[in-house]
């Protein structure tokens, strides 16, 4: 097996998100994607976890069939909210017995509706866990807009940078500029943090998800961004084709300026992230 931190210190990455199917007809779609996906040999691939816990045996179970029947290197992620400590102990434990060596820790979404419930707060608990039951390579999210949890922009640094001292690596939400990305690896890197960050790209199916996504992460989508699917239209592929390329285009700027590599959201589809992969030549690099 291998450990993504070992792989970052070897070189840039270029990863793929996947979510946990939902139902048999999703479970079939996320192999589809999978195969589909497997010849672009990515450095490893995450598994999503729902709010709230709501998909913690599908990610199990998506984990498993990742791990033991592909070649590719699977990363769950874990998350906080709505989850006891025996739960999470339990889940960690299982990944440790099953060969499990990578960890993606989050705070998490809370559930739609009702309190937030459960025996944890913070990602660093998780690491902290996690850490007493296996020798994971521990990743955690970082926001380069600033969590929309936080009080001001230096306080929101200053945690990350704690957060990421105690991983191996971070992971950024997704953002529509790439500016932002850089400012945050500016502001980290003049606090001392210089744990590498791996920027996300969202290549968008459907607008209405996409916004929605956004503002959950108190992201700011921008005019002009908009503009180009004002111009589209309605049509199914033609949203995605313009996903695709504002994503290439977003990727560029980034791979430009010497990024530790690529998380690339596929929302359990493959086309987009086999253009985007072609276009942003990742195959090709070292």
């Amino acid at each position: 097996m291998t450990k993504i931190g070992e792989l970052l210190g070897r070189g840039a990455t270029y990863s793929v998100e996947f979510m946990p199917p939902r139902s048999d007809e999703m479970l079939r779609q996320l192999e589809k994607t999978i195969r589909e996906l497997q010849p672009l040999t990515p450095s490893f691939c995450s598994v999503t976890y729902g709010a709230g816990g709501s998909t913690r045996e599908r990610t199990a179970e998506a984990v498993s069939y990742i791990h033991h029947d592909t070649p590719l290197l699977a990363m769950p992620h874990l998350t906080c909210v709505g989850q006891t400590r025996d739960e999470i102990e339990g889940l960690v434990c299982h990944y440790a017995g099953d060969g499990i060596e990578n960890l993606l820790a989050l705070a998490g979404d809370p559930p739609k509706d009702g309190p937030v419930t459960g025996d944890f707060r913070y990602a660093v608990e998780l690491i902290e866990l996690a850490r007493t039951v296996g020798d994971f390579s521990i990743g955690v999210s970082a926001f380069p807009e600033v969590h929309p949890m936080s009080p001001d922009r230096d306080t929101d640094r200053a945690r990350l940078a704690d957060k990421l001292a105690q991983a191996d690596f971070g992971i950024t939400q997704f953002f529509w500029n790439a500016d932002h990305y850089f400012r945050m690896i500016d502001e980290l890197d003049a606090i001392g943090c210089t744990t590498p960050v791996i920027p996300s790209l969202f290549p968008i199916l459907n607008v209405a998800t996409a916004q929605r996504f956004t503002a959950t992460n108190g992201a700011e989508w921008p005019s002009w961004l908009q503009d180009r699917f004002d111009v589209v239209g309605d049509d199914q592929e033609d949203v995605r084709r313009a996903g695709v390329e504002i994503a290439c285009e977003i990727g560029s700027a980034l791979l430009g300026q010497g990024v530790p590599g690529l998380h690339i959201y596929s929302m359990n589809r493959s086309a987009s992230v086999q253009e985007i992969w072609a276009s942003l030549g990742l195959g090709s690099r070292p």
